[in-house]
């Protein structure tokens, strides 16, 4: 396919998803009915369509219109490329530019805040509240696509290791400086999987953000038995085994679970899935890891569509699932252990505010340590409070 080609085909999947389509399920459809799209062509494609929706604001408002073929002419500009250039009407690429869209080139930093930086903007105080001077560089930063991070099985190899290993199949990586394990890829990302790193368990796909929350974590030592209690797709789980806990690992959902078995077997380590009673049963734990859900703005670039679909209730009703969480929880911590309440928001009211109202709830609990990561230090934007009980 010509890049024109791609544009089109990218404009045609983004009218499916204003059309009340998920994402990846345009995608799948598109994708289903168009064989004839290389690998190449659906990686290119699927870029453009996840960046139209990391800047679906700014693409609207400099593509002229709420259509698919408006957000590409808009993240065309936003990207400094002249639209004209691929709509060309020749072959498979869209029709010339009408009048009326050569002429919709607003001055960006003019337009509203949401507009500008791309954001839901009844969350616009909520973030500013909470980000402070760090609101313009953050929301910014999330307008573009993250890296793709690694982290090293220490049991397995050493990251210097891991850098070669990756280097002599043709994937550059460079030690990123948020934890030791981690590993940011430069150059080869959509092979890894095909890579004898990969196969033989010396890396693992995981933000640096998230390996730096478990090292913050294990800063005073392994844990010994650790329940993670929102366990997802087991990614904090196997960080925390790798380093020698003895991890179950639990999720309200047990099918998000269910390649931590595959991921622990190539990694050459042993975590049990449990029910939440199998949780309860195997109480009290010297650190309970609870990751819960949250509104991910923290994470918004790897999960464009999230910032459009979180609405002023659904953040109310996540507050109120973390606290029940957390009560759940915190009855399963051994007295003298921890409690770790992570998210990845940015958002006070899923964090700080969720903490104070957790101590105010339960004497006996104090908060031993807490952190924010932010995007602009490269990974996800993740916060971190450790929870003790008195012994």
């Amino acid at each position: 396919m010509t890049p024109g080609a791609r544009v089109a085909a990218a404009a045609d999947i983004l009218d499916r998803i204003l059309g009340g389509a998920p994402a990846e399920q345009a995608l799948t459809t598109w994708a289903r009915g168009n064989r004839f799209a290389g690998s190449g062509d659906r990686a290119a494609i699927r870029d453009h369509v996840f960046d139209a929706l990391r800047r679906l604001e700014s693409s609207a408002a400099l593509g002229g219109g709420w259509t698919g073929r408006a957000l590409m002419i808009g993240l065309l500009r936003g990207q400094g490329m002249d639209p004209a250039s691929l709509f060309t009407g020749q072959g498979h690429a869209p029709a010339p530019l009408t009048g009326a869209e050569a002429d919709a080139t607003p001055d960006l930093a003019a337009l509203p805040d949401a507009v500008r930086l791309d954001y839901p903007a009844w969350a616009g105080d909520h973030l500013k509240d909470s980000l402070g001077p760090d609101f313009d560089p953050v929301m910014a930063s999330l307008r573009d696509r993250a890296p793709v991070f690694l982290r090293v099985n220490l049991s397995r190899g050493t990251r210097g290791a891991a850098i070669e290993a990756l280097r002599s199949e043709g994937v550059a990586a460079v030690a990123h400086p948020l934890a030791p394990t981690a590993l940011q890829v430069t150059q080869g990302a959509r092979g890894l999987r095909q890579t004898r790193a990969w196969v033989e368990g010396l890396i693992e796909l995981q933000d640096a953000s998230s390996q730096a929350v478990i090292e913050t974590i294990l800063k005073d030592g392994a844990p010994g038995r650790v329940l993670d209690y929102c366990a997802g797709g087991g990614g904090k789980a196997l960080a925390l085994a790798d380093r020698g806990a003895r991890v179950l690992a639990h999720d309200a959902d047990p099918g998000r679970m269910a390649d931590l078995p595959a991921r622990a077997d190539r990694a050459g380590l042993r975590i049990e899935r449990v029910t939440k009673a199998g949780a309860q049963a195997g109480a009290p734990f010297n650190l309970v890891v609870t990751d819960v859900p949250c509104s991910g703005s923290g994470a918004w670039r790897r999960q464009p569509e999230a910032r459009w679909t979180l609405t002023p209730a659904r953040l109310e009703e996540l507050c109120r699932l973390q606290a029940v969480i957390l009560n759940e929880a915190a009855a399963l911590v051994a007295p003298g252990g921890r409690l770790a309440y992570v998210t990845c928001s940015l958002i006070a009211a899923e964090n700080g505010a969720r903490v104070a109202a957790f101590l105010a709830d339960h004497p006996g609990w104090h908060c031993s340590a807490r952190h924010r990561w932010l995007p602009t230090e490269g990974g996800d934007g993740f916060f971190l409070a450790l929870l003790e009980r008195s012994a």
